[in-house]
C-alpha cells in the first residue's frame, strides 16, 4: 500500500530537482548538459508516476467518493458510499463536514471520511479576484488531498459543484491509472445563472468548462431521462440514468416514534407543545398531536390535532418559499372566512443561506391558524419526522429543468402526498392526481391545501387516497437500483 504522502513527496523532490538541473543548465552553453538534464527530469518524472500507478492487491477493492461540499447534506453520494462498502469496496468519502453524515456512514468500518475545509478565497479585492484565488487554492487543495490517498480503481464525484473539482479529478485519474465518473445532478452553470444570470462571464465560463471537462468522464451517471438525453444530444455524453430512491430509513413512522421525537421538538419549539390543562385522573405525556398513556405505553393520536404540514429545503435561489408563506396566508383566510379546516403546523427544515431573510418574513405573519417552525433536524430524524407528517410542500425548481427534488424521493419513501411546484420532468417523479398535486403559484397552492385538508383528519379523501397508492405503488430501494445500474460499471473489467 502505497504511504499517504508518497505522491507529494515525490512532488515535491521532483520540482526541486528540476528546478536545480534548469537553472545549472541555463547557466552554461553546453549542449550536452541540457540533453543530460531532460533525460534526468523525464526518469524522475517516469519514477513519480510509476510510483502514483503502482498498484497493489487492494487497489480494484478501493473507491473514493468526492463531493465538493457538505457531506452530511448530500445524501445521494452517502448512498453511493453505502452501496460500495456493502459489496466489499473500501471507500475514501472526501468532503465538507459541516453537519452530521448518516449514522451508518458513520459506523462502517469500510468508509473513511476525509474532510477537507471550505476555501473562501481572497476576502480583499473585486469578487472576480475572490472567485479566482477560490478557485486556485481549491485545485491545490483537492490535489494534495486526492495525490495522498491510496490508489483507488475508481473515483466518483458529484457534479455540481463540479467547477474546479472535475478538470482536477479527471487529472488525478490520469495520473493514477484510476477510473472516473461523474454522477450529473444538475449542471453548475445554470445554478449560477440564477444569481449572476445567463450572460454573466462567470457562468459562461463555467458553462464551458463543464462542456469540455464533462466527457472526459471513463463513466456518467444522471438522475433523470430528461438529463440522459441532454447530455447525449447537447454535451455528446452517454448516461446511465440512476434515479433517486428512498433509502431504508424512509418509512411511515410508528406511533410511538413519532411521539418520542414531537417530545423532543416540544422542549425546543412550542408549536408542538400541548395547549391545555392536564386530565388530573389519567397520567397522560401529551403533545398537541399524540397522547401517551403512562399506564400502558400505548400511544393514539389526538382527534382536534392540526395538520403536519412538512417542507425540506436548502434555502437556495431555486426555491421561492415565499410562495409558500402566501399560500399560508390564503389558507388562513379561508378559516376566517368559515371554511373546516383544521388548522396548520408547518414544519420548514433545513439550513442555506437565504434562512434568515425567510425567517424574518415569518416572523412578520400575523396568523392565528396556522404556526410556523424551521427546525434543523439531526440525520436519524428527518425520516422520523417525514414518517409523521399529513402532507409535504416541494417548492425545488429546477434550474435546468432536468433533475428531481430529492426531498420528494424521501417523502414518497415515507408514503407522504407532496403538493409540488411545476417544473420539466417533474412528472418522471410526481403523478399529478395519483401521489400528489402540482402546482404553479400560491393561489393554486392554497386552494390545494384547501382540498386536501378539507376531510382532515379521516382518511378517506384524496389525501388518503394518495398516500394508498404510495403505499401499493412502491418502486424501487435504492439499493436495488444501485446493484442493477451502477454495479456493473464499478466491476467492468478494464
Amino acid at each position: 500500500m502505497a504511504s499517504h504522502g508518497t505522491g507529494t513527496a515525490c512532488l515535491t523532490v521532483l520540482m526541486l530537482i528540476a528546478a536545480l538541473l534548469t537553472a545549472f543548465c541555463v547557466t552554461g552553453s553546453n549542449a550536452t548538459c541540457l540533453v543530460v538534464c531532460l533525460a534526468v527530469i523525464t526518469v524522475l518524472a517516469s519514477l513519480w508516476l510509476w510510483r502514483l500507478r503502482r498498484r497493489d492487491g487492494g487497489t480494484e477493492r478501493r473507491v473514493c467518493v468526492l463531493v465538493l461540499g457538505d457531506i452530511g447534506r448530500s445524501p445521494r453520494m452517502q448512498y453511493h458510499a453505502l452501496s460500495l462498502s456493502k459489496h466489499g469496496f473500501n471507500v475514501t468519502f472526501v468532503g465538507f463536514l459541516d453537519t452530521k453524515p448518516h449514522q451508518g456512514v458513520l459506523r462502517e468500518e469500510n468508509i473513511r471520511i476525509v474532510p477537507i475545509a471550505e476555501v473562501k478565497g481572497v476576502r480583499v479585492g473585486p469578487k472576480l479576484l475572490t472567485y479566482v484565488t477560490k478557485v486556485i487554492i481549491q485545485c491545490l487543495q483537492l490535489l494534495s488531498v486526492l495525490l495522498r490517498v491510496e490508489p483507488q480503481s475508481h473515483l466518483l464525484m458529484q457534479n455540481p459543484p463540479g467547477l474546479p473539482s472535475i478538470a482536477v479529478a479527471w487529472f488525478v485519474c490520469v495520473l493514477r491509472g484510476s477510473r472516473f465518473v461523474i454522477d450529473w445532478h444538475n449542471y453548475g452553470y445554470t445554478i449560477m445563472a440564477l444569481s449572476h444570470g445567463q450572460r454573466h462571464p462567470v457562468v459562461r465560463l463555467a458553462k464551458w468548462y463543464e462542456h469540455f471537462f464533462g466527457p472526459l468522464a471513463t463513466h456518467n451517471l444522471c438522475v433523470t431521462n430528461a438529463m440522459k438525453d441532454d447530455l447525449q444530444k447537447n454535451w455528446g455524453i452517454r448516461a446511465t440514468t440512476l434515479y433517486d430512491r428512498p433509502a431504508a430509513i424512509f418509512r411511515e413512522t410508528p406511533l410511538k416514534l413519532q411521539h418520542e421525537l414531537f417530545m423532543r421538538l416540544a422542549n425546543t419549539y412550542p408549536q408542538f407543545q400541548h395547549r391545555g390543562s392536564e386530565e388530573k385522573e389519567v397520567k397522560v405525556e401529551r403533545t398537541i398531536f399524540t397522547v401517551r398513556d403512562l399506564a400502558d405505553d400505548s400511544v393514539t393520536l389526538t382527534m382536534e390535532r392540526p395538520a403536519l404540514l412538512l417542507s425540506s429545503t436548502s434555502w437556495t435561489e431555486d426555491e421561492d418559499f415565499s410562495i409558500l408563506l402566501e399560500a399560508l396566508k390564503e389558507y388562513e383566510g379561508f378559516i376566517k372566512e368559515g371554511a373546516s379546516l383544521p388548522p396548520l403546523v408547518c414544519a420548514i427544515t433545513g439550513k442555506g443561506p437565504q434562512k434568515e431573510h425567510y425567517r424574518k418574513l415569518i416572523d412578520s405573519l400575523q396568523l392565528e391558524h396556522v404556526e410556523i417552525c424551521t427546525p434543523w433536524l439531526e440525520a436519524e430524524d428527518y425520516p422520523v419526522l417525514l414518517g409523521s407528517a399529513d402532507l409535504g410542500v416541494c417548492l425545488h425548481k429546477s434550474s435546468s429543468g432536468l433533475d428531481l427534488p430529492m426531498k420528494v424521493v424521501d417523502m414518497f419513501g415515507c408514503c407522504l402526498p407532496v403538493c409540488a411546484i411545476h417544473f420539466d420532468c417533474l412528472q418522471e417523479l410526481v403523478k399529478h392526481e395519483e401521489n400528489g398535486l402540482i402546482f404553479r403559484d400560491s393561489r393554486e397552492l392554497a386552494e390545494q391545501l384547501k382540498s386536501l385538508l378539507s376531510e382532515f383528519p379521516s382518511s378517506e379523501g384524496r389525501l388518503g387516497l394518495f398516500r394508498r397508492n404510495l403505499r401499493t405503488s412502491r418502486g424501487q430501494r435504492w439499493d436495488d437500483n444501485w446493484d442493477q445500474n451502477v454495479l456493473p460499471l464499478i466491476t467492468a473489467p478494464r
